[in-house]
């Protein structure tokens, strides 16, 4: 029996069928690499898998146990507006470390421009494009600034979580499931991929492999918040040992500019 569907009459004809053919097999591969994935992971999305435990264990503890470091971060913001539409706004941000007590993190993206200095006494930050800036007396220790400036400010760093010295402790705080979902590449580096879940949000990381297991993708998902936005940011250029002078996290306001007043969080979040 003939199948006129597939007949082809000529040598070019069939040359494009065999290549349509070709397409076709190679996207039903893709999908079924796709649809099966998901599958195959959420019987375990609700479990807590040691194995991701134990990564997540060892990238905290090595990130808390640098005395100083420097990374590029990328990161990007879903909103929800009014309309029900998701809109993304990108950062990038270069962030500086110096425990016990020092931080500078210089931002830039489509809505923002600033630099934020933290010296052991004082947090600032500079506006340049505005011409502002604004200080404010800061806790002696950068895990209390960091709480400070999240609960008082409404100012939270890239990626901020983990950056404690008990990252883990507050990232394993209430988990209700812990997967390792596999092997991946993130801007070339070769990192597992763990996936964990608690009563406010679903959240992922992914750690690179080797000696230096420095988390190089974050993604958050609000479980509680209309249409799940999510908050990516994808960390690179990492230096574990870089020279940074206290000096850096010391802030002078530029000639000209004009000092205002820090927005006190529960007046932001009436804006």
């Amino acid at each position: 029996m003939t199948n006129h569907n597939c007949r082809a009459d000529s040598p070019q004809e069939m040359e494009n069928m065999t290549t349509k053919q070709s397409k076709l097999g190679w996207l039903a591969a893709i999908f079924v690499a796709v649809a099966t994935w998901p599958a195959a992971s959420s019987a375990q999305s609700d479990v807590i898998d040691p194995e991701a435990v134990n990564l997540l264990r060892r990238s905290t503890a090595y990130v808390a146990g640098l005395n100083q470091f420097s990374a590029d971060t990328y990161s990007t913001i879903e909103v929800v507006i009014a309309t029900g539409q998701k809109l993304h706004a990108d950062h990038h941000a270069v962030v500086s470390v110096k425990r016990p007590n020092k931080m500078r993190a210089e931002r830039a993206g489509e809505f923002i421009k600033q630099t934020f200095y933290y010296d052991g006494k004082s947090l600032s930050v500079n506006l340049p494009v505005e011409g502002l800036y604004a200080t404010v007396a800061a806790p002696p220790t950068l895990e209390a600034m960091l709480d400070f400036a999240r609960d008082k400010l409404n100012v939270v760093a890239p990626a901020a979580d983990l950056l404690y010295k008990n990252a883990f402790d507050l990232l394993s705080d209430g988990l209700t499931g812990a997967m390792f979902v596999g092997e991946a590449d993130v801007a070339g580096v070769h990192c597992d991929h763990l996936a964990f879940r608690n009563a406010q949000v679903d959240w992922q990381i992914f750690i690179e492999q080797g000696d230096k297991p420095l988390p190089r993708k974050y993604v958050i998902t609000s479980k509680k918040m209309p249409q799940a936005p999510e908050f990516i940011v994808v960390m690179s250029k990492w230096n574990t040992a870089p020279k940074l002078n206290d000096t850096m996290f010391n802030f002078t306001p530029p000639k000209g500019s004009i000092k205002i007043d820090w927005l006190p969080a529960a007046s932001a979040a009436k804006k």
